[in-house]
């Protein structure tokens, strides 16, 4: 809603308020106001001169040269533009006057002659094209005849240069701040100041209404009221400048002046109205029914719609002539040549006129407003004002009275119980009597007293109020949300910060991000054939069951997921599909657990983290070195990982669904299960779309139950360190990890680090056996190792490894 605030004055006493002061007031009370813009800045010296002649210039075609009174002198101004005319009243920038963009007006000579100011254009005034009727864009700006404007007066004031335009964010619950008295209403409520409404009346002439037309209403439920005006002899012509300034303002073209006044009262009384040539409706009857399938009605966009009988049409007994709420029907639209006019003033029901605008496309200020409600109790006053302007600015002749046929239950009132005990209770505040009744009397809402009970009459404006919780909101915004008080917690009390869980999410995120994958955020939901796809060892996937949505958005996120790699993996292959091929993802997640077919309990909910990679890991064009990302590269992360936390991980070689039968691992603690990682199988990667691809999931809840915070310290090794290499001839069904791992256990204390260096099948090596070489780095942190304390260590390694492994030393 954009809001006119010099419109607004005519309602409400703004003087102690800038605009920027109003909205922050507004905002503060519970209407979000987006932004305020300036119609134009600020001028001086531009005042209104009289041209009193007009003549060609001496020595150039295009150039005029005028002599303009601007009251107190007569100024000698050379005037280019093209509609310039002796009798006219325009702007004019007198020397010394500085324009928008910091034009300067000074007294120059143009082809020899001397210019003293300027004639302005509505655009060199400042104003924006969309404030600018299109019938005056071109040429400088002349007021219109028949204002009755004084000559030498400053121009700001008839062309509303100071204007600002406050954009209103207004809610489906505040329909009653689509009007300008809606908007006034909460800004007297706001400031403490009282309200003008509009008056007037209107001097009729005999002639009834009645008499005129007949009002038929067969959809009552579309259409519970419609009521008609005429009025006659109206003389169509431009409407007065106060008011085409305050609808350009408020986003709304100037057309003639009865088409203004509707759109002017539409605005301002949030009714819609729509104005008839009643010698071209071609009856006196008005029927409102719901529109015929197939029928046909050309709009004034001059589109033909076809109707269906969802639509709702006010016709002349025989064809439609409108779509109710929506749009005018071409065939009986107000024209230059329009004399009598037939106003419509009624209540639609939304559904309808919601339907209409979904299939048309038709959105307009009118059906906006039927959207979201109209007050049922301005109808016809909206309607009378329309009447009474159009008396005043079109010469019209209003008869006697409305046709009307009324189906409306409409009470003035609802009546809304506020306890003034149970408004200090709910806001935690002492609000006294006085406090709640000065609330009550800035809304204009009129109320009674029993008690300490305030029995509140909310008017039909402000069909957003029903029930008790209501009426308290409307309390404290209005008494104000700073008065809220505000109380430490009582006790103890525990200062703001990350709980441990958090620290530790944020350390393996960070180490992620350092390892050199990037983070994404996928849904927790998935489709049903990924919800027991890549599923971690430590869940029972044969009695765990997919969470289904009751109502899902769409079939591919039905079930709440048990892993977070199949929607990775769905990640990558978007982003395979569009050229990228080198990528390492990860994320930090919940999967939903449950061993209920059918779901009465909450599921258990489970911290994991999952990666997929694929493409490169290196690429050095330079070194001409490339390294793709493999089942090792992978492993590498979650042993840095496991080094980081300093938490123990092993591996484990396994076969899962969906992973390579030869390159998939388990992930332990303490022989607890916690994840696995590898590559995935071939036929599940062409399933994606996906080249070569490794991944891993983790559950990060047990590694955190593992994790000991416990601040140690490890000296540096003051002492040489000493290293062995065996190489062992082992089967080949024996895991070099396993022996790695035996070598580790019985060679402490000494024995510090084991590595694998070198493994070989081939040549001089029966048939069965791989030769696995490992290097032992021993260390004593409190003296220099001595040969036969390694010897002595070494032999017993050797000595143990072939008698589990069956194994021997390789020569």
């Amino acid at each position: 809603m954009l809001v006119s605030y010099n419109w607004l004055k005519n309602y409400v006493n703004l003087e102690a308020v800038t605009p920027e002061e109003l909205a922050a007031k507004i905002t503060k009370s519970g209407i979000e106001v987006e932004g305020i813009e300036h119609i134009a800045g600020k001028n001086e010296n531009i005042v209104v001169g009289y041209v009193e002649s007009c003549e060609k210039h001496p020595d150039a075609d295009k150039l005029n040269l005028t002599q303009v009174n601007i009251g107190e002198e007569t100024l000698q101004i050379v005037c280019g533009a093209p509609n310039v005319a002796r009798g006219q009243k325009v702007a004019v920038a007198k020397p010394g006057a500085v324009l928008p963009g910091n034009m300067k007006i000074k007294k120059v000579k143009l082809r020899g002659v001397e210019s003293n100011g300027m004639i302005c254009s509505l655009q060199e005034l400042g104003l924006e094209e969309k404030y600018i009727p299109t019938d005056i864009a071109e040429g400088i700006f002349v007021f219109p005849e028949e204002e009755d404007i004084e000559v030498g007066s400053n121009v700001d004031q008839w062309l509303n240069l100071t204007d600002a335009v406050l954009d209103l964010d207004v809610l489906a619950n505040r329909p009653d701040a689509l009007s300008m008295l809606g908007v006034a209403y909460e800004v007297a409520a706001v400031l403490n100041q009282p309200i003008e409404l509009p008056s007037g009346k209107i001097d009729y002439i005999g002639e009834k209404v009645s008499d005129q037309i007949d009002v038929n209403i067969e959809a009552k439920d579309l259409n519970p009221y419609y009521g008609a005006f005429i009025v006659k002899d109206v003389k169509i012509k431009p409407s007065p400048l106060w008011m085409r300034n305050y609808l350009m303002a408020s986003g709304i073209r100037p057309i003639n002046n009865v088409v203004d006044i509707t759109n002017y009262v539409l605005l301002e009384y949030g009714q819609p109205l729509h104005a008839f040539d009643f010698d071209r409706f071609g009856s006196n009857k008005i029927v409102i029914r719901r529109g015929n399938d197939g029928e046909v009605i050309q709009t004034l966009d001059e589109q033909e719609r076809k109707l269906t009988k969802d639509n709702l049409v006010i016709t002349n007994g025989s064809e439609p002539v409108a779509l109710a709420g929506v749009m005018g029907g071409a065939n009986s639209e107000v024209t230059d040549k329009t004399v009598n006019v037939l106003l419509e003033a009624a209540y639609f029901e939304a559904t309808s006129v919601r339907h209409t605008v979904r299939q048309t496309g038709l959105r307009s200020e009118s059906s906006t407003r039927f959207e979201k409600g109209i007050d049922p109790n301005r109808i016809v006053e909206a309607g009378l004002r329309a009447c009474q302007l159009m008396q005043r600015y079109a010469g019209g002749k209003v008869l006697q009275g409305y046709a009307e046929e009324n189906h409306l239950d409409v009470k003035a009132t609802t009546d809304v119980k506020v306890p003034l005990d149970q408004v200090n209770q709910r806001l935690g505040m002492e609000l006294s009597e006085k406090d709640v009744q000065s609330v009550l009397n800035r809304l204009k809402f009129d109320f009674d007293q029993d008690g300490h009970t305030f029995i509140v009459h909310v008017p039909t404006r402000r069909s957003d109020i029903k029930i008790f919780e209501d009426m308290l909101e409307e309390i404290i915004r209005i008494h104000g949300y700073d008065y809220l008080p505000y109380t430490i917690p009582q006790g103890w009390v525990k200062s703001g910060g990350l709980t441990e869980n958090q620290l530790l999410q944020r350390k393996v995120r960070e180490f992620m991000m350092s390892s050199g994958a990037m983070e994404t955020l996928t849904y927790s939901l998935t489709n049903e054939k990924n919800a027991k796809r890549l599923v971690t060892p430590n869940i029972d996937i044969d009695n765990s069951y997919p969470i289904s949505l009751a109502m899902p958005m769409s079939e591919d996120h039905k079930y709440l997921r048990l892993s977070i790699v199949p929607e990775l993996l769905r990640t990558l292959q978007h982003n395979v599909a569009r050229k990228q091929t080198d990528l390492n993802y990860f994320e930090i997640g919940k999967v939903f657990i449950s061993e209920e077919q059918e779901l009465t309990h909450q599921p258990t909910e489970k911290l994991h983290l999952a990666g997929a990679y694929t493409g490169l890991w290196h690429n050095h064009p330079w070194q001409q070195e490339k390294k793709p990302v493999d089942f090792f590269v992978v492993k590498g992360i979650i042993e840095s990982l496991s080094s980081y936390l300093q938490i123990n991980i092993s591996f484990k070689q396994i076969q899962m669904k969906d992973m390579h039968p030869g390159r998939c691992a388990e992930l332990n603690i303490d022989g607890e299960k916690i994840g696995y990682m590898g590559q995935l199988h071939p036929k599940t990667a062409n399933l994606f779309d996906l080249p070569e691809t490794y991944v891993f999931e983790i559950d990060l809840d047990t590694v955190f139950e593992k994790y000991n915070n416990v601040p140690s310290f490890t000296d540096i090794p003051r002492y040489p360190s000493v290293s062995r290499d065996i190489a062992f001839i082992l089967d080949t069904e024996v895991f070099a990890g396993e022996v790695q791992q035996y070598i580790q256990e019985i060679g402490a204390p000494l024995v510090k680090e084991v590595f694998i260096f070198d493994v070989y099948q081939g040549e001089h090596l029966e048939e069965g056996k791989k030769s696995v070489a490992y290097r032992l780095i021993y260390q004593d942190p409190a003296k220099t190792l001595q040969d036969d304390e390694v010897d002595s260590s070494y032999q017993q390694i050797v000595e143990s490894v072939n008698k589990k492994f069956g194994s021997y030393v390789r020569s």
